[in-house]
């Protein structure tokens, strides 16, 4: 599996952004997708994640209300809509696959399998 994140960019306190992260090789519906951030000087935080079927989805405590996730079964895409985005949204976002069934959605860096590039999200104030 090879993930791509992409989407990232300048925007200003209050504005919205769009991640997208394409998906190539061979899925399953228990997969689980998460978004991750990553800002200067501290570690790997989770923000978000969503079952492959879309049954359940999870989100951070500081992104839920603003974030939403998504998955494209037929584009093999997940998404994460960003509004009211904040100065402490700035970081780079990673795309990541647990590809082992579990009953909830990991929320530890150390449950995800494969990893895609990074993408950089920076909200000025």
């Amino acid at each position: 599996v090879q993930l791509q994140a992409s989407g990232g960019g300048l925007v200003r306190t209050g504005g919205s952004l769009s991640l997208s992260c394409s998906v190539s090789g061979r899925t399953f519906y228990y997969y689980v997708m998460g978004w991750f951030r990553q800002a200067p000087g501290t570690e790997r935080e989770f923000v978000s994640a969503i079952r492959w079927s879309g049954s359940s989805t999870e989100y951070a405590d500081s992104v839920k209300g603003r974030f939403a996730i998504s998955r494209d079964n037929a584009k093999n895409t997940v998404s994460l809509q960003m509004n009211s985005l904040k100065p402490e949204d700035t970081a780079v976002y990673y795309c990541a696959v647990h590809k082992y069934y579990s009953s909830n959605l990991p929320r530890l860096t150390t449950a995800y399998d494969y990893w895609g590039r990074g993408t950089l999200v920076t909200v000025s104030s």
